[in-house]
């Protein structure tokens, strides 16, 4: 990747830094219905409940549940306005098994629904957020209240209903599977232009995505190609780890598909986390994030710990007065607690004893004739 702003450091482990420590990053964060993104704050874990409800609203309002239940702290449907969104067609998705005309007809859920579903995530204070794929989606939403968008891989070349979306102001996710850097650096034109707060999410656009398909060096990549965003990932492979190895990477968002089930039917269920994984995905990625950054250095909490780990030199044999140290009659060895460490034994080795030592002193600078 080359050098980061950090001087000889390499871009990725600049990443690893807290923003304090990056000056020219400093503050750099989304706010999202008063909940500050970024790097210097916990990882933003988005539920994606998407249309795994397949159309139910008590399936819906069960995912909300667990979420909540789970330790998440937001949320995410999709929002389809069917005959707004596409004509009708036969395409059939790699992970499904009918059309995407007719799956998205039946999994649509109405406004009122919507609405309710809004209601009920804010009330028990999480985040809700909804992907439109449509103008007319994006209007609903913003009917709604909603204090950021979410815009899916789908549309992140679908400048018109970014520029649309742009326009109202808000904060915006952008997700960037199936893209590469120069259709991405179109609309990210488009957001900043607009002066709107954004994030960047990588994303692999296959269910489920193999390990090796993952490319976590792509979100370091779109980090350096594009400095003022904030980055995370969508993640589609099984499990939790690479949203794990994404917050050590330096992001600050991770999305993964939500259900209450993996045995209800559903394209998404496969590869979706349940509330045992979701509440895993929380614990995980804040505990990730706290650990990052930091300096090699003893850190003063350490001082119990040297007092029985560090060795100090002692005699090994008795040692009269005069008689010179030699690694036949000193050696190091623990506790820590003695005058002369471990570090300090050639200092003393080959020096003459003021006095006579007994076997298993610890030595002291007034023992020896340095």
């Amino acid at each position: 990747m080359g050098d980061g702003p950090a001087g000889n450091l390499p871009h990725y482990l600049y990443c690893l830094l807290p923003r304090h420590d990056r000056g020219m990053y400093m503050g750099n964060h989304i706010d999202i219905a008063g909940r500050l993104v970024g790097n210097d704050y916990p990882p933003l874990v988005i539920a994606e409940i998407g249309i795994n409800h397949e159309g139910s609203f008590d399936k819906a309002v069960r995912m909300v549940e667990d979420a909540h239940r789970a330790g998440c702290e937001c949320v995410k449907l999709q929002c389809h306005i069917l005959e707004e969104e596409m004509i009708e067609n036969d395409v059939v998705p790699a992970n499904a098994s009918e059309s995407i005309w007719n799956m998205m007809n039946r999994c649509s859920l109405s406004e009122k629904e919507e609405e309710a579903l809004k209601e009920l995530v804010e009330t028990k204070e999480m985040i809700f957020l909804s992907t439109p794929f449509s103008r007319a989606a994006a209007d609903r939403i913003k009917r709604m209240g909603v204090s950021a968008f979410k815009i899916g891989s789908g549309e992140c070349n679908n400048y018109p209903l970014i520029q649309h979306i742009a326009d109202f102001g808000q904060p915006i996710i952008l997700s960037t599977g199936m893209n590469d850097l120069k259709s991405i650096a179109v609309a990210v034109d488009i957001l900043e232009k607009s002066r709107v707060p954004y994030a960047l999410l990588h994303c692999t656009s296959l269910y489920p995505t193999p390990y090796e398909k993952v490319r976590l060096g792509a979100m370091v990549e779109l980090a350096q190609r594009f400095p003022e965003a904030i980055i995370g990932l969508s993640d589609h492979s099984l499990g939790n780890y690479t949203c794990f190895a994404a917050v050590a990477l330096g992001a600050a968002i991770v999305e993964k598909h939500f259900t209450s089930d993996r045995n209800w039917s559903g394209p998404d269920i496969p590869i979706s986390i349940n509330p045992e994984e979701l509440a895993d995905l929380v614990r995980g990625t804040a505990a990730i994030h706290r650990a990052l950054g930091g300096r090699k250095e003893i850190l003063a909490e350490e001082g119990p710990t040297i007092k029985f780990a560090y060795a100090s030199v002692v005699t090994i044999k008795f040692v009269k007065q005069g008689e010179l140290l030699t690694e036949d009659n000193i050696w190091v060895k623990r506790p820590g607690t003695g005058e002369i460490l471990a570090p300090d034994f050639y200092k003393v080795l080959g020096c003459r004893a003021r006095r006579d030592l007994l076997v298993n002193s610890q030595l002291t600078y007034e023992d020896v004739d340095l």
